[in-house]
């Protein structure tokens, strides 16, 4: 079974008494009365990161990614805790000066507070994160609206480049690997969005395990369906130069995971107000579908052809 599955079938009832919980089903936990909201990560080497050579790169990516659940749900992450597991190898001297260096960094970049946490000596590393916020009220899942315009914001793509480059399964020129390598480690948040998505959007998650799977989980528990282009799906221009040499790769590299931009949908009376707010945080918004009737009838379209949507579920952790 996947990690959905499992979740529905041994743990989603036994929340049933906290509603605070969102039946598991949504990014954080939120207590509304309190203005609570929390979300927890955790990673594994060879799984979320497939080494720790670069302990500095890897600190930032786990700290971006557990703090972009937050940025989408509309909330600014305030503390966060860390618990690590590994070895006198892996956290040698060397590397724990290294991974104190990068958390300082990323507290300075995004405001955070380390708060507590918790090391185990295990021969795999692997980090937990938990990162807390505050906030009257969020984004949730399941709330879009038909005839929902879906947006994302920044570009897709890139840092699924990047892990294929870590991984020597392809090559590309050297200034090329610098920039796709980076925006692995070190995904750009939309850090400013926290403040202005509640302005606008029905609903909001991140992107992280693929565009198709997350785009799927953001309306599960609606009687609703998407139609995404992936002509619109923005890239960069590195991305571009990369994908004018292998088109056919256009499809794999933009439905995958590890983007950490925001996937939301919003009416399309907002359309203005949303390039209006783009313009003044220098954020970019994309339209690149629209929200229909029907459940699971989710159509996917690549120069006016469809595709098999079920090709492009994206990563999912099996049990």
């Amino acid at each position: 079974m996947n990690e959905f599955e499992l979740i529905k079938n041994y743990f989603q009832k036994i929340s049933n008494n906290n509603p605070s919980a969102k039946d598991l089903n949504d990014d954080v936990f939120f207590d509304k009365n309190k203005r609570l909201v929390v979300s927890v990560d955790t990673y594994n080497e060879g799984v979320h990161f497939p080494n720790f050579r670069y302990p500095n790169l890897v600190m930032k990516k786990v700290i971006r990614s557990s703090i972009s659940d937050l940025l989408s749900k509309g909330v600014k992450p305030e503390y966060y805790f860390i618990s690590g597991c590994g070895n006198k190898n892996k956290f040698s001297k060397k590397n724990l000066k290294m991974i104190s260096k990068s958390l300082n960094q990323e507290q300075k970049k995004y405001d955070l507070k380390l708060s507590g946490g918790d090391t185990t000596n295990s021969n795999k590393v692997s980090f937990s994160i938990t990162t807390i916020g505050f906030s009257k009220k969020i984004v949730e899942r399941n709330k879009a609206k038909l005839n929902d315009d879906i947006y994302v914001t920044g570009n897709l793509g890139d840092s699924f480049v990047g892990l294929k480059i870590i991984k020597n399964n392809i090559k590309i020129n050297s200034k090329l690997k610098k920039y796709f390598v980076n925006q692995y480690y070190c995904p750009n948040l939309p850090y400013k969005i926290c403040k202005e998505i509640h302005k606008f959007a029905n609903t909001s998650m991140d992107i992280s395990d693929g565009l198709i799977s997350d785009m799927t989980k953001l309306i599960n528990s609606q009687k609703l369906s998407f139609n995404i282009n992936v002509n619109k799906i923005p890239i960069s221009k590195n991305l571009k130069i990369y994908l004018k040499k292998h088109k056919n790769l256009r499809t794999q590299y933009l439905i995958n995971g590890d983007d950490y931009q925001i996937l939301f949908t919003a009416p399309q009376d907002k359309r203005s107000l949303i390039k209006s707010i783009g313009v003044r945080m220098n954020q970019k918004f994309t339209i690149i579908g629209k929200i229909n009737k029907g459940y699971k009838k989710n159509t996917l379209k690549l120069d006016n052809k469809s595709l098999n949507v079920s090709k492009f579920e994206g990563y999912s952790h099996k049990f």
